[in-house]
């Protein structure tokens, strides 16, 4: 079947298995790589993507359940050489460490910064609930949050 939708702000058109999850359209059919296959059970939240601006666990929708509708993935955030603020603060809180969960996570924080440019401790926990990390204990990637809310260009 073909299906028709907005890739990272470029309207792509493809055939596509009507099965086919989105994750692996992103990663084999548009060679996007940065979203992350992980656990096959939506549990780990590497595969997280926007979908309308609202974080969604790629594994879990089908391609054509995203036609019509607008997909962000990691490769979005850095543009023309400049990271985002998110990106930038994982960096600056040594937020990462294998970096397998980081693309989830940080489309999970865009997601939560774009909403609420000001989150509580709490509403970062809350938000980042849905991706499991293994190896930070959390503490750094909540602590990239604020730095890159008061990092955001105005």
């Amino acid at each position: 079947m073909e299906v028709s939708m907005t890739v990272n702000g470029e309207p792509v058109t493809r055939d596509v298995e009507p099965r086919q999850l989105l994750v692996h359209f992103l990663r084999e059919t548009l060679d996007l790589t940065g979203t992350h296959w992980g656990c096959d059970t939506s549990n780990c939240g590497a595969c997280v993507v926007l979908l309308d601006g609202k974080p969604v666990k790629s594994c879990t929708i089908l391609s054509a359940m995203a036609a019509g509708h607008e997909v962000r993935t990691v490769e979005s955030l850095e543009v023309d050489g400049k990271l985002d603020p998110v990106q930038q603060g994982f960096h600056e809180t040594h937020a990462l460490q294998c970096g397998f969960c980081t693309p989830g996570m940080q489309m999970t924080v865009r997601a939560l910064l774009d909403e609420n440019p000001n989150p509580t401790e709490h509403e970062i926990r809350v938000a980042i609930s849905g991706g499991i990390c293994r190896c930070t204990g959390y503490k750094n990637i909540v602590a990239a949050t604020p730095w890159a809310a008061e990092h955001q260009e105005a």
